[in-house]
């Protein structure tokens, strides 16, 4: 199944990012009411687990995707992806009240900028290589600075060196987590990427709770408000997208748009929730100099044509026709 037009996919990230903020404040308010950080993270991957078990049930293209992978060649480490997610998950719950929110984003986005930059160089995701060029290194420190503007006036905590390479790691392992998703999803189809993406990352999750002692001690008291079980539903929508996003734009550019549809989000939660702070003036110009970093990150040479061949993912050069017909490059 060929991806959709590269302004679709990128659309679909933005809303992706959308569902992105709106997860961040649902898993934090019920980690808070609960009483243990990781438990919001637990009850995101459970419920996205039942979701993919739905899918099995309902959906042809999970069911024929996941046929599809068994009959592939895929090297063990590109069903790995679901790991970057679990990362930045546990890693904002305790990284976040060290550095605050403004220099865990700012970090997390660095190390995404990087990872996508180096994912996209050397061909990680379906699209093909894409070449180091001064239009997308332009495009990853405009994200950059975008982020920094709209955090402008949040808390900054202690600039623990230690914990702030871990956030860039995380930033990082997100990228991965979006290239090696959209491998499986070009081998298979894009439910099976959702799919896989769940199995893997639920286990981790798992563990890693475990180990901070979020199911010893006394019962847990679930607290009332359906709303705040939603986690899993909003993963499995930026899954999806960021799926869907890489196979048509590569990674550094669906990474940018998933955060321009983040700090969208962020502006509709402060005009929505009930003592939201109303419109921040940073924020919507960070969001409005993320979106200016997609595009010009979008300028310059197109990515080679790729294919993922059993194990392989065979690039072509560019000037090559692809199995469409087009010229790679």
């Amino acid at each position: 199944m060929r991806p959709p037009p590269v302004a679709v996919a990128l659309t679909l990230v933005v809303l992706g990012g959308t569902a992105s903020a709106a997860q961040g404040a649902v898993n934090a308010e019920l980690g808070q009411r609960v009483g243990n950080a990781s438990l919001g993270a637990v009850v995101n991957n459970l419920g996205g687990c039942l979701l993919v078990l739905l899918g099995l049930l309902v959906l042809p293209s999970m069911r024929t995707g996941l046929a599809a992978l068994r009959r592939s060649r895929l090297p063990w480490w590109s069903y790995l992806g679901g790991l970057g997610g679990a990362a930045i998950v546990v890693l904002a719950a305790y990284a976040v009240p060290v550095l605050g929110v403004a220099v865990f984003t700012i970090a997390q986005v660095a190390g995404g900028s990087l990872g996508g930059l180096a994912s996209d160089r050397v061909g990680l995701a379906p699209v093909g290589r894409l070449p180091l060029t001064a239009p997308r290194v332009a495009g990853a420190l405009l994200g950059v600075a975008a982020v920094g503007l709209a955090q402008l006036g949040q808390p900054v905590g202690d600039l623990a060196v230690g914990v702030l390479l871990l956030a860039v790691a995380g930033g990082i392992g997100v990228a991965l987590q979006a290239a090696l998703n959209g491998r499986i999803s070009a081998a298979g189809s894009a439910a099976a990427g959702v799919a896989v993406n769940f199995v893997v990352s639920t286990p981790a999750v798992l563990l890693v709770a475990a180990l901070a002692g979020a199911f010893t001690g006394p019962p847990i008291r679930w607290p009332d408000g359906w709303h705040l079980y939603t986690g899993g539903l909003l993963g499995v929508v930026i899954v999806a997208s960021l799926v869907v996003g890489v196979r048509a734009a590569g990674v550094l550019r669906t990474g940018l748009a998933l955060v321009g549809g983040q700090l969208a989000g962020a502006v509709l939660l402060d005009l929505l929730l009930p003592q939201g702070p109303g419109v921040r003036l940073p924020v919507l110009a960070g969001a409005l100099l993320t979106l200016l970093a997609v595009l010009v990150a979008g300028r310059g040479p197109r990515a080679a044509t790729a294919e993922v061949d059993g194990g392989a993912l065979r690039v072509a050069p560019e000037g090559t026709p692809g199995p469409d017909g087009r010229l790679g490059g």
